[in-house]
């Protein structure tokens, strides 16, 4: 988890990190592959009557892609259930007008209508994509419904369906295609109003204080705290504590990621300002997740050091996290502001190291202090051997560059003692605390000294009362 990631979290609607996009995502998946597994069993009873069983296994083939479309969904990877459902629509869509529904002087063609609503519903499945998907792959299924709406084009087979048979399919396909498109286009415009509310309010929130800093604290050997992660939450007006997985997409698509950024920079550079007058929080470490967008403005460093210096931090107990994707784009300029603030004492740290570019050409010219395992391999080791063996490498990897390791989202007793015994002793994850606000974190670690106890259990009782 990082201060500008999203997390599993409730708000009071009870809405998970996705958010209502994301809910209106599952539901069209859902019914889309049950529509899709429907028409086919239909369809291929048809066919396997004619004993035209190559059709069949085509739409037995589909059903399958239906079903793994539906337990992606279930599972909540709705982006690979998505690209699955757009691309067995497609080619299926393609078949079907190509090769069963070929144009006569009697009967025209009806199924390509489907692509047309499938372009508008791809608009919404793939709206948080890349600019080359989200553009592409709906022009792709315009282009290719005015081939098949344009021309005559297809191949005579022996399995086309005759006319008989099209002519009453022909309305039917229409009408249900329109109605299709009418209702993602009545999702969209509620996503976009959504959408631009949030952004109001999001702005305002920003301006109002209604952002907060929460921190989950990172342990060593002895489960003694070190530091803790800041973790950015807004404490919405009406809605309650909204949780980051709505509000930081929102922030990188409307350009408000770098006040938000700043926000937070500047709240932990003054809460360790005031850490840094306390015997008790004075070795204090603080890591900042830093965006993309962050790092790559101009006076980045003089934005951060303006930061410690107004609040009388001490830099070196600020850590500034970083991901692989940043490092895909101007390496030398990012070398040279990472170089500038360590001379000032910031210390930095590599996050998700394993999940993106992992080049060690890279990792051996950045100026960095730490590596940080991630929770997906964390999570799995125990039951993978290639995780495990994955979480082992980065260990070494890390000691053999003279780098700390911590690994993140250890949540059983089972992951921390595996980790021990790879040579990684600095972690974080809810088996120490969830993150916590900062009087309940100072709290922890007041009762972790003044009992003498395990900063663990502290953490379990503290975190259950917040």
């Amino acid at each position: 988890m990082t201060s500008l990631s999203p997390e599993r979290t409730l708000n009071r609607n009870g809405l998970g990190a996705p958010g209502m996009h994301a809910l209106r995502v599952r539901r069209m998946l859902f019914l889309g592959s049950a529509i899709t597994a429907v028409t086919c069993l239909l369809w291929g009873t048809f066919f396997a009557v004619r004993g035209d069983w190559f059709i069949v296994a085509v739409d037995v083939a589909t059903i399958t892609l239906a079903g793994t479309t539906a337990w992606l969904t279930y599972r909540g990877r709705l982006r690979a259930a998505s690209r699955l459902m757009l691309a067995m629509m497609y080619v299926v869509l393609c078949i079907n007008a190509a090769v069963l529904d070929i144009p006569t002087a009697e009967v025209p063609r009806s199924t390509h209508v489907f692509l047309l609503a499938l372009g508008v519903v791809s608009c919404l499945l793939i709206r948080d994509e890349t600019v080359w998907l989200r553009r592409g792959i709906p022009l792709v299924c315009f282009a290719t419904y005015l081939v098949f709406a344009s021309s005559r084009i297809g191949w005579v087979t022996p399995f086309a369906m005759p006319d008989a048979v099209r002519s009453g399919g022909v309305w039917a396909n229409n009408a249900v295609a329109l109605i299709v498109v009418y209702l993602a286009l009545h999702v969209i415009q509620n996503d976009v109003a959504e959408r631009n509310v949030m952004e109001i309010e999001l702005r305002d929130a920003l301006v109002h204080g209604e952002l907060l800093l929460h921190y989950q604290p990172q342990v060593a050997a002895g489960e003694r705290v070190i530091g803790a992660e800041v973790l950015v939450r807004w404490n919405h007006p009406k809605r309650g504590m909204v949780s980051p997985g709505e509000f930081i997409p929102l922030a990188e698509q409307t350009g408000l990621m770098q006040p938000l950024g700043d926000w937070v920079m500047r709240t932990a550079c003054a809460q360790l300002g005031v850490w840094r007058l306390r015997a008790q929080t004075a070795q204090m470490l603080l890591a900042v997740n830093v965006s993309a967008s962050q790092f790559a403005q101009p006076d980045f460093v003089a934005r951060v050091l303006a930061c410690v210096e107004q609040a009388g931090a001490d830099p070196s107990r600020l850590k500034l996290e970083l991901t692989e994707s940043m490092l895909a784009h101007d390496l030398e300029d990012i070398i040279a502001k990472m170089t500038a603030l360590k001379a000032r004492g910031i210390g930095f740290s590599l996050d998700d190291f394993g999940t993106g570019f992992s080049s060690l050409s890279y990792l051996r010219r950045l100026p960095l202090d730490q590596l940080k395992i991630d929770q997906s391999f964390v999570r799995n080791m125990l039951d993978s051997p290639k995780e495990a063996a994955i979480a082992q490498a980065l260990v070494s990897l890390g000691a053999s560059l003279g780098l700390q390791v911590i690994a993140e989202g250890v949540e059983t007793r089972e992951q921390r003692d595996h980790l021990r015994k790879l040579g990684c002793d600095t972690y974080q994850g809810f088996l120490f605390s969830r993150p916590l606000g900062v009087l309940a974190f100072e709290e922890l670690l007041a009762a972790s000294v003044a009992e003498e106890a395990p900063p663990v259990h502290a953490a379990r009782a503290i975190a259950s009362a917040a």
